[in-house]
């Protein structure tokens, strides 16, 4: 085979440092675009962002010649500064140290953008840190809850 081809889709999910409240409606687009073109300036593909006041969910493309860490760390680390030098918050914005990012195929991708697209309806019934831990459950992630939120 001469050429490497790829379709790489993850559904990303990571919280606001602290998990603080400080994704308000009123700057939350601004933000969602900001993470958009984050991921475009490093070879990613943002097709949907959506979340709340502390957690963002990506559906994001990543070509094959960047791992995930990397991926994560870039679009994060570029956003962070991004916002901060916006000013859209106050005080410091950050976003907390680690991520979870799952596997999305190409036929559950329309879901995959219409959850991320209903978030604020989902949270009207379910805590972040419940849809969290549901997430991980339903991905079949092994985890220890003792070391969830530290």
């Amino acid at each position: 085979m001469a050429n490497s081809y790829t379709e790489l889709h993850y559904h990303c999910v990571f919280s606001t440092k602290d998990r603080r409240m400080v994704i308000t409606p009123e700057i939350e687009d601004r933000i969602w675009a900001i993470i958009a073109k984050t991921a475009s300036t490093h070879e990613m593909n943002a097709q949907r962002v959506g979340g709340i006041e502390n957690h963002v969910h990506i559906l994001l493309n990543i070509p094959k010649n960047i791992a995930l860490a990397d991926a994560m760390k870039r679009l994060k680390g570029g956003c962070s500064k991004a916002i901060n030098q916006a000013g859209l918050t106050k005080g410091y914005f950050g976003w907390q140290d680690g991520y979870s990012a799952f596997t999305v195929s190409t036929s559950a991708i329309t879901d995959v953008m219409t959850y991320i697209t209903n978030q604020r309806k989902h949270h009207q019934k379910h805590t972040f840190e419940e849809e969290y831990v549901a997430l991980l459950q339903k991905h079949g992630v092994d985890f220890d809850p003792q070391y969830l939120w530290g």
